[in-house]
């Protein structure tokens, strides 16, 4: 078993001030891999110091020598990407060949998109009538939570746009998925990142993301999550007055219309959303689909829910693994439970574990026909690998049924008819509207509308994240 106790604070790995021990579990096993330490107070604070002391050097650090750290990472972490691949199957469950072909790779991609949007920024500027100068600044020491679901992803969108606009910071990732961050700050720790630029402090929510969200010196907080989780962050930095970033949960829907080709729609509209075993916060999880079609479709749609297969992480293939983890496991089968309660149609899949898998932390493929917009299992998240069919009549319906959720992460849209398309996708209150399997790259604005967050991540919209703005006059 792996010991990673050890937290990272000004520029070394050093021992818990006052940390708890964990066990991280391998979900497809139910057995422990790793021992970390939840941090506390103590070295919450030791973490923010060290970031507080070390940020007016780096705050006042050219855009070169930036650039050249971002550079270094990038190409270290190439280097090891497949360690961080090989860890993130091992921490959350994620097929090898996802983890190879799709979660690791987004750390080199968004590192690569932070270096363009920090060489194309204009820091400074004169004011629209001249008579002043528009000067950005970094924001000052960030706290930084991350989640389990894409790991890697989520920790190098915060870390690089934060080093890109001169921030210091504190990472606290998700006690589930500790492993890979580790690596991240081995990474930045060979690329020369200054000490008390980077720190990583592990822990839970309870304590150590509190302790971190409530600290009298962090400036401004960027917090990935669940939507409950981000309204206790924006409380607890409430009181200081802290900037805060929220990119949280999503119930997306996803437009069918009649005129679409239904095979490669609905193949793609299945695959898509138990990807990640559903664990994705903008997952198409809503499948609308137009009346004259509904009866066909789910015909098709259970075919190809019953064709996904459930396999072992560590095998090849286009597979789904397991759930992060025993809680998580239990909420989804409540949400199976609850959606069959409520009469909607259980075309495949259902409660329980796959035949074959006594052990681990795997659920069915599940799709449900003939759900309504008000069910249980159409309003809430359910972060695992079921999917909800819905009928509609028209597009002011279609339009109608998918923005009537408290959530607006992504919108999807399906159809052969592109000037339908690009009116749909200008109604739906959404952050990002994808369109016949289309989805934007590293430098396009992530984030949402509603319970879904606020503030953008990725390319020059993550940057700006990090970044205050002061008017020079005189």
């Amino acid at each position: 078993m792996l010991d990673r106790r050890a937290f990272f604070i000004d520029g070394s790995w050093v021992a818990p001030a006052d940390g708890q021990d964990f066990e991280v579990v391998n979900p497809a096993t139910e057995e422990g891999v790793a021992i970390i330490s939840l941090g506390g107070p103590g070295d919450v604070d030791r973490a923010v110091r060290a970031a507080r002391d070390a940020f007016e050097m780096w705050s006042e650090s050219s855009v070169e020598d930036r650039v050249a750290l971002l550079t270094r990472a990038r190409d270290i972490y190439l280097r090891r990407r497949d360690e961080v691949a090989e860890a993130m199957t091992m921490e959350m469950g994620a097929p090898r060949d996802l983890s190879r072909e799709s979660q690791a790779p987004c750390g080199d991609a968004l590192l690569e998109a932070a270096i363009e949007a920090l060489e194309n920024h204009v820091f400074e500027r004169p004011s629209l009538r001249g008579g002043s100068t528009l000067r950005d600044e970094a924001a000052g020491v960030a706290g930084l939570i991350t989640p389990w679901n894409w790991p890697v992803n989520q920790v190098m969108t915060k870390v690089a746009s934060a080093l890109a606009a001169g921030c210091t910071m504190v990472l606290k990732p998700s006690e589930y998925a500790p492993l890979s961050a580790g690596l991240v700050a081995e990474v930045l720790a060979e690329a020369g990142c200054p000490p008390g630029v980077f720190n990583l402090v592990h822990g839970d929510g309870f304590c150590t993301g509190a302790a971190l969200s409530s600290h009298p010196e962090i400036d401004l907080l960027s917090f990935t999550g669940s939507t409950r989780a981000g309204t206790e962050v924006m409380k607890a930095a409430a009181n200081g007055i802290r900037r805060v970033a929220l990119e949280l949960g999503g119930k997306s829907p996803n437009i069918l219309f009649a005129d679409t080709d239904l095979d490669t729609a609905l193949r793609y509209s299945v695959e898509n959303c138990f990807s990640n075993s559903g664990q994705s916060c903008d997952a198409p999880t809503r499948l609308l689909v137009e009346k004259s079609v509904y009866d066909e479709a789910v015909t098709m749609a259970g075919r190809f829910a019953a064709e996904v297969k459930v396999g072992d992480p560590l095998e090849p293939g286009e597979h789904i693994g397991p759930l992060v983890n025993k809680i998580q496991f239990e909420r989804v089968q409540e949400h199976i439970r609850k959606g069959i309660e409520e009469g909607a149609r259980v075309v495949t899949g259902g409660l329980g574990k796959p035949e074959g898998f006594e052990r681990g932390y795997f659920v069915k493929p599940t799709l449900f026909a003939d759900v309504t917009n008000d069910m249980h299992i159409a309003r809430n998240e359910i972060f695992g690998p079921v999917l909800v069919m819905i009928p509609f009549d028209g597009e002011d319906e279609a339009v109608a049924i998918g923005n009537d959720t408290d959530y607006g992460l992504a919108a999807y849209i399906q159809t052969s008819d592109d000037a339908k398309a690009q009116r749909v996708a200008r109604r739906l209150r959404a952050g990002n509207v994808y369109i016949n399997g289309n989805y934007g790259d590293t430098d396009v604005p992530f984030g949402g509308y509603k319970q879904s967050g606020l503030g953008r991540e990725n390319g020059p919209f993550g940057l700006e994240d990090f970044l205050e703005t002061k008017a020079i006059t005189g």
